[in-house]
């Protein structure tokens, strides 16, 4: 299976036409469509539903589709890191869940643009679960989680600061005339909780055997997209604070109480030979903690 193969099929996915995907990519329609063929030979599968006037993939061309978009952008990291200068160039991925303590980071990349202005960081916001992912497949150099998480398979460093857990309500809500909420208050209500892998294990902690009473209507991987809900009424999404700017919003965070908190770590994967540029940003991370 050849790169530019992967290059041409991708290409068919984006146009969802042949004819175009050929003059995008510079070959003759009958090279892209002789192409798309023997690769499905090779695979062993349809990747494409052929319609009269476009084309759709098939739930197996859904995946690979996926899989082969992580293969190209791998490929093209590596590259651009093997082709680094003696003034240190190359590209650095960086997955982030949505975390207040991602200040130091984006200092430590301040710092780095002085000394090193060839090297490009790339920043994807996304969940922990997902980080974990694409750092053992190689597409993430460094991965940002919050805590409590699983940590077996990384090499990591703590990040400075804690959040704090509240609920994020309407201004209209009863609740957001209260300056503090207990764990008990949110018995009963409509919540919107993190998809996160650990979200269950710190409820059961903070609730025992009173978890049964806790009403999830909905969750959430990013805050932003939480915070509509709750704007839309659906509920109330418990998170942690920093993330939503609610000054002049028509949200409220109202923080709990005793205060829970939560920290946050920046991760790699162990055994894993960094590029010069991960390593270069890596160390000046470290010396923006020091």
């Amino acid at each position: 299976m050849e790169l530019r193969v992967l290059r041409y099929f991708l290409a068919v996915v984006d146009e969802k036409n042949i004819s175009r995907a050929a003059q995008q990519l510079h070959v003759s329609q009958p090279t892209i469509s002789r192409q798309i063929k023997d690769l499905e030979e090779e695979l062993g599968i349809i990747l494409f539903e052929r319609g009269s006037r476009s084309i759709q993939l098939t739930n197996s061309g859904e995946y690979f589709a996926a899989q082969a978009r992580q293969i190209l952008s791998l490929t093209d990291k590596t590259l651009e890191n093997i082709h680094e200068n003696q003034d240190i160039s190359g590209s650095v991925w960086i997955g982030s869940a949505e975390a207040k303590n991602f200040l130091t980071i984006a200092q430590a990349i301040r710092e780095l643009q002085d000394t090193y202005p060839h090297i490009q960081i790339n920043v994807t916001s996304t969940n922990a679960d997902d980080v974990r992912a694409r750092l053992k497949s190689g597409v993430f150099d460094f991965g940002v989680i919050m805590e409590p998480a699983e940590k077996s398979d990384f090499d990591f460093i703590h990040l400075p600061g804690e959040s704090r857990w509240g609920l994020l309500v309407p201004n209209t809500s009863p609740l957001a005339q209260r300056d503090h909420l207990k764990l008990d208050d949110l018995l009963g209500e409509k919540l919107i909780i993190s998809q996160q892998k650990g979200m269950t294990d710190v409820l059961n902690d903070w609730f025992g055997e009173s978890n049964r009473d806790i009403h999830v209507v909905a969750t959430f991987n990013l805050l932003y997209n939480a915070s509509l809900m709750v704007s839309a009424g659906v509920g109330y999404a418990l998170c942690i604070d920093g993330i939503i700017n609610t000054n002049q919003s028509e949200l409220t965070f109202i923080p709990l109480a005793p205060t829970l908190t939560t920290g946050s770590s920046i991760v790699w994967l162990k055994g894993h030979r960094l590029s010069t540029a991960a390593k270069t940003l890596l160390n000046q991370i470290s010396a923006e903690l020091n």
